[in-house]
């Protein structure tokens, strides 16, 4: 019995040279015209979507070629043309950048949990064990129960107050091994680092990392060097990241240098774990927690944790304590005595305000840094004018918002570019300016509250370790103004002074300070 044609096979009619039934052409005709019909609304979406204004996009490169190589500044040249709201194309991905305190506090505060996600970068895959860090991890169960972590457990008030011997005896360290360079050049940004890599290594690991021993994984001058290419390479713009199917070409290096960096933060990690896993068994269930390291193997032991930490997180976490804790801070106090170092006359109040409070006896105390407002104050100035970092670490879109009644679209990028922030004519008067009066008689906020200053950031991804890197920083400051007197060398003029910087995650100068320092407190007071 013959089939009915709409049960025949096709592959018959068509071998047979023999016309399809009507039936299957109807069907194809329907489809053709729904996934027309589809296409023509999905383009007809999106050529209404209103989109912030920007530059035109290149074919494949986008507008990478308007980034230079500080891209702070250039996206602060281009919003002065685009606005508070910018977007650009880097590759083929859209990126956002906000460059006023209305788009700051829309992005993170009013609208935060919808930009708390982190863009997929090759720096976060190769330098923190696959995003398994505070900075790059997604935001999920993982990331807020390494928040709740740092904010109840590592970075805790009390636990900070408990480590403040540490800070008194690496400040002391500094100040001696200054005045014993006195009349001497000093690059200034090497002491800083070692003394707040001293300070954050000792509560993270319970030791100096930089004490050189025959056990030593890394020497002084490498770990110091791989603090440096960490934040050089988790800040720079990576083709890549923008343009996937370019990746394994690895056009400037990047990632090859990521992968090389991280293989030695591992090896060092590793052995810093080990240690501590030893020193656990060994005193058994008497082990008590001494540092940070302690702490993270402890939470991570921990049965009833929503998300298991493992021993890569551990790492992960460890690196991100002693990088984030020692740039930061050294960046910011060199930036201060470089400024100050070209307005001889902030030097002259400040040391007024430290003889007044602190007399010419005793080094300044934490405890005595809410009276001095005016040390408190060149701090403030220092991170308005020159933010550690400048754009803010991106953060990804979750989901299709409107901002500023413009649509912004899923995975676009985005980053607050604080620089800009900084230097807008409407909040502060000369704002290129180095002018630490400006805080003075003021309530200043820098904890992600007054969104005219962010120098930690705002909203769910801030820095958890704030109260620690203020502390250092002031400290710091305070001790190195009360103690010396700060002058150039003498070949140099203020005329001379280099006031370059250079992009990463972290805006550190091109040109370390070289200064003088002289002695400006009695002699018994340097026999620390």
């Amino acid at each position: 019995m013959t089939p009915f044609p709409e049960q025949m096979d096709v592959g018959l009619y068509a071998s047979n040279n023999t016309s399809l039934p009507s039936t299957y052409y109807y069907t194809i005709a329907w489809l053709v015209t729904m996934a027309l019909l589809l296409l023509s609304l999905r383009l007809r979406g999106h050529r209404h979507l209103s989109r912030p204004p920007g530059p035109k996009p290149w074919p494949i490169i986008g507008n990478l070629n308007l980034i230079g190589p500080l891209p702070h500044r250039s996206i602060h040249k281009l919003s002065q043309k685009y606005g508070e709201i910018m977007q650009h194309k880097f590759g083929s991905d859209y990126v956002v950048f906000a460059s006023s305190v209305e788009m700051a506090k829309v992005f993170l505060k009013t609208q935060d949990i919808n930009f708390a996600c982190r863009p997929k970068t090759a720096a976060g895959k190769y330098t923190t064990y696959n995003y398994s860090d505070m900075t790059w991890s997604s935001y999920g169960p993982y990331w807020r129960q390494a928040r709740k972590m740092c904010r109840m457990v590592l970075f805790d008030v009390k636990r900070i107050d408990s480590y403040e011997y540490i800070r008194v005896e690496e400040t002391n360290s500094m100040l001696k091994s200054i005045f014993e360079s006195a009349g001497k050049e000093i690059r200034l940004k090497d002491m800083l680092s070692t003394v707040s890599l001293n300070v954050i290594s000792r509560m993270v690991l319970g030791k100096s990392c930089l004490d050189e021993t025959k056990d030593s994984v890394v020497s002084r001058d490498e770990f110091k060097k791989m603090v440096d290419e960490l934040f050089l390479l988790n800040g720079v713009l990576n083709i890549g990241d923008s343009i996937p199917w370019m990746d394994f070409m690895d056009l400037q290096g990047y990632v090859k240098r990521m992968k090389v960096l991280s293989k030695k933060f591992d090896r060092f990690l590793e052995h810093v774990l080990d240690e501590h896993n030893e020193r656990r068994t060994a005193a058994g269930e008497g082990f008590v927690a001494t540092d940070m390291v302690d702490l993270l193997l402890q939470v991570a032991d921990d049965p009833t944790l929503d998300v298991k930490i493992e021993r890569h997180g551990v790492k992960a976490f460890t690196q991100d304590l002693l990088a984030g804790g020692t740039e930061s801070s050294a960046s910011l106090v060199e930036w201060a005595i470089s400024e100050m170092l070209k307005k001889p006359d902030i030097f002259r109040k400040a040391t007024e305000e430290l003889d007044r409070v602190i007399g010419k006896n005793q080094w300044v105390q934490e405890k005595d840094m809410p009276n001095l407002p005016y040390i408190k104050a060149i701090a403030i100035e220092t991170m308005r004018l020159h933010p550690v970092a400048p754009m803010l670490a991106p953060r990804r879109v979750r989901e299709d918002c409107k901002v500023a009644g413009y649509d912004i679209t899923e995975d676009t990028r985005l980053f607050v570019n604080v620089w800009t922030i900084g230097r807008d004519p409407k909040l502060w008067d000369n704002p290129e300016d180095f002018c630490p009066e400006r805080f003075m008689g003021k309530e200043v906020d820098i904890k992600g509250h007054d969104f005219r200053l962010l120098p930690f950031g705002a909203g769910r991804r801030m820095c958890p370790g704030y109260n620690l890197g203020i502390k250092v920083v002031e400290g710091t400051l305070a001790n190195l103004l009360h103690g010396f007197i700060w002058k150039l060398p003498n070949t140099m003029t203020k005329d001379d002074l280099n006031m370059e910087e250079i992009f990463g995650l972290s805006t550190p100068k091109k040109i370390p300070l070289l200064a003088m320092a002289q002695p400006r407190l009695p002699l018994e007071m340097y026999r620390l």
